[in-house]
């Protein structure tokens, strides 16, 4: 499902609430920076992947495109 923020999606299903929180504090912060890019749980996932591994520039670009 997707919904219109991160903050609506956690509000909508708490499992993405906890994989947030179990995150390291610095990808929280960075996800934090994109709320209108992350829609859905899939979303949440793809972007944090991202941000663990490093993330490329090319990702970096596309998140904000979709933000």
């Amino acid at each position: 499902m997707q919904y219109r923020d991160l903050y609506a999606l956690f509000r909508r299903e708490p499992e993405a609430k906890r994989y947030f929180d179990a995150l390291p504090v610095h990808v929280q912060d960075r996800l934090r920076t994109r709320p209108n890019g992350i829609n859905s749980m899939a979303d949440l996932k793809d972007h944090a992947a991202a941000l663990l591994r490093g993330g490329s520039e090319t990702e970096e670009f596309e998140w904000q495109r979709k933000a």
